[in-house]
């Protein structure tokens, strides 16, 4: 939902006020200039009047023009509260998530990751609710549900030896979750994300990393536990 902050209103509102004192400053100009015209042909001469008038309403006209162009057609919103509605949720529902993850797989051929069924689990005493698939033994992924049945945040959890470099199908994993989460971005987009995180080039030789990045909404994490485990979480930025 969008709320709009009292900087946003009297900007429009100065805007609003400009453009009328141009359009009557022009209009009575243009009018004193008629009678001007009239006048000499009649009188042979300008009185004093006219021209007093059709200055001023010059300088009102130049004033409502050069309010316009000095006002940006739309005033900055520099409040949170101004900008589009918060994300909620990573994805939809359960069903939508592994569409979005198996067309990405799909679309890049990102081999071997494809989810066949999440293996649901409810949690009758909170009313929310957890998914899981194992891609293999080293790697398998791992959702949880808000109130509404909705994908609150997922996680990646990877065993084997952390001193090698991350490669492999967890990082091919990794960057098919992020474009399950940002429908316009490219496997390219997606590399880039994994960039900013630090995953390629994390010390190996370190047993602790700790990585994140935010992007539209979203934070990417991606850290290392002890020597074998490491996990990638995709959850809502607050």
């Amino acid at each position: 939902m969008k709320v709009r902050n009292n900087d946003s209103l009297r900007g429009e509102n100065l805007q609003y006020l400009f453009t009328i004192l141009f359009i009557l400053g022009f209009m009575a100009f243009f009018v004193f200039i008629v009678l001007m015209v009239l006048s000499m042909r009649k009188q042979n001469r300008i009185p004093i009047r006219y021209l007093a008038l059709t200055a001023a309403c010059f300088a009102i006209a130049s004033i409502g023009m050069y309010g316009m162009l000095a006002l940006p057609s739309n005033p900055p919103q520099s409040s949170r509260t101004d900008q589009t509605e918060k994300q909620e949720s990573v994805t939809a529902t359960t069903e939508e998530f592994k569409n979005k993850f198996n067309a990405a797989v799909g679309k890049y051929r990102l081999n071997g990751l494809s989810i066949t069924r999440l293996n649901m689990k409810n949690s009758s005493e909170q009313g929310t609710g957890t998914f899981e698939y194992v891609f293999n033994d080293e790697l398998r992924l791992v959702g949880t549900l808000n109130l509404d049945q909705k994908v609150q945040e997922v996680r990646l959890y990877g065993t084997g030896d952390v001193s090698e470099p991350t490669g492999g199908i967890f990082l091919t994993a990794i960057a098919a979750l992020i474009l399950t989460t940002n429908n316009e971005y490219t496997y390219n987009d997606a590399q880039n994300v994994i960039q900013d995180i630090g995953i390629l080039d994390r010390n190996v030789s370190q047993s602790e990393f700790d990585g994140a990045t935010v992007r539209n909404g979203f934070e990417y994490r991606f850290s290392v536990q002890d020597h074998e485990h490491s996990t990638f979480e995709i959850t809502v930025a607050k």
